[in-house]
């Protein structure tokens, strides 16, 4: 198992990759629902604290092979077999996300990252084996890092239940370590492109799975309670929100701006926060559309933050990390922030904060095309000029 060429063309996701993807769709809607039960029962907080360490080890999953993939995909069939048998573990994870959140009981999560990451780290010895000098170095400090964070994970198991977070943001510091440390050896052959492909695959998934969340809640509200008049607002604003938060991310070609592993890595590691804000937009429409039929425990401010706070937290974040480097002038660096500030601001308009939030994105999404237009224009002009 040889590393992959960084220049190398045409490099794309693998159908086996796309594979791996999807089996993630299973867990991310098990948090999203569990994420929903929690704030509609009034227990926002702790929900959000058990959502942020559920996601933390959907997303690290997920993190751990496609990066790996992205170096070393031989895609020959033991390579095939074992990225299958991570994918069972996958499986086993989602299983236990229920578990986690409402018993905080972490033995199927801790099971199913066991599975994943025996298979992970045979991949990397696997590639040691095939490799000298500093790459077989780097390659056995992740195989190390990874097994060695899998029984740090324990503390999640027999350590009592107010240590646990502590436990989880211990584990979470030294999880991201790993990499860092590794790849002070030798930096892996990641692919600039096939990498931006597939952090873009995985926030349509998450996009695609609010999407799902939010017609799942607004039938169940339309077939038990009738009430499709008082969800017309929210479905729209949701559904504007979501096509924003996709226009906005594909925006810009990413894959131009990861030169070195200190911006891949700061550009990678802050996907937490754009996969987890994506997916909490779709259980806070679900949110709406149960506090809009009266069966949520929770004010209406309180459910409108439940779409305003995750939308204005994915448009800053997507900012700092995609946007900011390719704008030109104050006004195009300025249209996200002022965007999530009137999504945010949207907050207090009381039955109509979700639709007006949409209608805020929709106009963030207009402005930023607008100037974009208006820049590319005059840059055509000018070089017109100077030819």
């Amino acid at each position: 198992m040889t590393s992959r060429g960084r220049g190398e063309a045409h490099r794309v996701a693998t159908p086996l990759e796309l594979l791996f993807d999807l089996s993630f769709v299973v867990a991310v809607a098990q948090a999203g629902a569990q994420l929903v039960k929690a704030v509609t029962a009034g227990h926002a907080g702790e929900g959000v604290l058990d959502y942020a360490m559920v996601f933390f080890a959907i997303w690290w999953a997920w993190m751990n092979f496609s990066w790996f993939a992205s170096a070393y995909d031989t895609d020959d069939a033991l390579y095939r077999v074992v990225t299958l048998v991570q994918i069972a573990g996958v499986l086993v994870l989602a299983a236990g996300v229920s578990q986690a959140f409402e018993r905080h009981e972490f033995m199927a999560v801790w099971l199913g990252y066991l599975i994943m990451r025996v298979a992970m780290t045979a991949q990397w010895l696997r590639a040691a084996a095939s490799t000298t000098g500093a790459d077989r170095r780097t390659a056995l400090r992740y195989a190390g890092g990874v097994m060695l964070c899998q029984v740090g994970w324990l503390g999640l198991l027999v350590l009592p239940e107010p240590a646990r977070p502590w436990v989880f943001l211990v584990m979470a510091v030294a999880e991201m370590s790993v990499p860092v440390y590794a790849e002070r050896s030798a930096i892996t052959s990641w692919h600039p492109r096939h990498i931006a492909e597939r952090f873009g695959a995985f926030t349509i998934i998450v996009l695609g799975e609010s999407i799902a969340a939010a017609t799942v809640a607004v039938k169940s509200a339309v077939d038990e309670h009738g009430a499709l008049g008082e969800l017309l607002s929210v479905a729209a604003g949701g559904l504007l929100i979501v096509f924003a938060a996709w226009w906005i991310y594909f925006a810009v070609p990413i894959h131009g701006y990861l030169r070195s592993s200190r911006e891949a890595f700061l550009w990678g590691y802050g996907h937490y926060v754009i996969f987890a804000s994506a997916a909490a937009i779709g259980a806070g429409i679900a949110v709406a559309v149960v506090e809009a039929v009266g069966q949520a425990h929770i004010s209406t401010l309180a459910a409108s933050a439940a779409v305003t706070v995750p939308t204005t937290l994915y448009l800053l974040t997507v900012w700092a990390l995609h946007t900011r480097h390719f704008k030109v002038g104050a006004a195009q660096q300025l249209v996200l922030p002022l965007g999530a500030l009137m999504i945010a601001l949207c907050t207090f308009a009381g039955g109509w904060a979700v639709f007006l939030a949409g209608v805020a994105a929709s106009l963030t999404v207009a402005a930023g095309a607008t100037l974009t237009a208006r820049g590319e224009r005059a840059e055509d002009g000018s070089g017109a000029q100077l030819s």
